[in-house]
């Protein structure tokens, strides 16, 4: 066997997640799939690259040889796949994006700032492989989202903008839950209640959640993550969860959005691009598409218009 460069992305994924389960996730595959992997990898190193540690797993010194060149050559490749990208004549710019509620017009948004410009667009659920899919060259611009002081690490090469800094992130209750005729929720108030998330594990969003829980004092049963945004909507509807949303999410019929008092959870947008296959006057035409975006959802909740409009210094500079 020889290694090949998904094996040389396998070990560095591993290094980055700090464990074989998150790795796994990441890449797309089972743990113990991955497990048998980096072990035929060992037997071709020549030794264990990982060990496990207090906080994981972590690299031995071989490991951390082996690392150093994976890094190395990859980075390589991507800039080979870039630069190929960048001279390529009609190729289509490539746009990657994780579940966002701004996902809705955005089509519409691109169409009339790079018109006749042949657009794909696909949604990747991990932030992280968002942002490893980018710096490979498959994405060419990716467009996500953080929570409270999470930072998505962007691979080398690319530039980023934030669009959005702060948005209040807000609760979706049951319509006949005791809490929807308040205007607004406390976070405290909702200690016994099951959660749900569309969210994956690596944007901070469970980690801002549970945070916040406990500054409330008590801990999140994280009952369920469901990536279909219906199901969603129809289990909190069905009164079997409630969960965090973007102020912006639309109305959903058996449910019912409230601001959390405080502002316990905040998220924020940003726009990331390769600098080799996006030019600058091209990632401002799509930081201005996912702007307008944006603010055609705000009126989706009176609430958030009221918050919107007190905080002018958040809004996005589209001129």
């Amino acid at each position: 066997m020889q290694l090949e460069l998904r094996h040389l992305e396998a070990v560095c994924r591993i290094a980055e997640a700090g464990s074989l389960g998150r790795a796994a996730s990441r890449l797309g595959v089972s743990q113990p799939a991955l497990s048998a992997q980096l072990r035929r990898i060992e037997r071709v190193a020549g030794g264990e690259l990982f060990v496990r540690g207090r906080h994981g797993v972590e690299p031995t010194a071989l490991g951390q040889f082996v690392l150093a060149k994976a890094r190395r050559v990859l980075s390589e490749m991507e800039d080979l796949t870039a630069g190929a990208r960048a001279v390529a004549p009609g190729t289509p710019l490539r746009l990657g994006c994780i579940l966002l509620v701004l996902l809705d017009g955005l089509l519409e948004q691109i169409e009339r700032e790079l018109a006749g410009r042949e657009i794909t667009v696909d949604v990747e659920h991990s932030v992280t492989a968002l942002a490893r899919l980018l710096g490979s060259g498959r994405y060419d611009a990716v467009l996500y989202g953080e929570v409270n002081d999470h930072e998505v690490p962007l691979p080398e090469g690319v530039l980023a903008r934030t669009l959005i800094p702060r948005e209040p992130f807000c609760v979706r209750l049951p319509a006949d839950h005791p809490l929807a005729a308040r205007t607004e929720v406390e976070l405290a108030d909702l200690a016994e209640e099951p959660w749900m998330t569309l969210l994956e594990d690596d944007d901070g969003g469970p980690e801002a959640l549970v945070a916040a829980c406990a500054r409330a004092g008590f801990t999140p049963s994280l009952r369920y993550r469901i990536t279909d945004r219906k199901m969603h909507w129809d289990l909190i509807a069905a009164g079997r969860a409630v969960s965090v949303s973007q102020p912006t999410a639309p109305a959903a019929e058996g449910t019912v959005l409230r601001p959390l008092a405080g502002s316990p959870i905040t998220g924020r947008i940003r726009l990331a691009w390769n600098r080799a296959a996006v030019p600058a006057a091209q990632a401002e035409l799509l930081y201005r598409a996912a702007g307008r975006a944006y603010l055609a959802q705000v009126d989706n909740n009176p609430f958030h218009r009221a918050w919107w409009d007190a905080h002018p210094e958040l809004h996005p500079v589209l001129d």
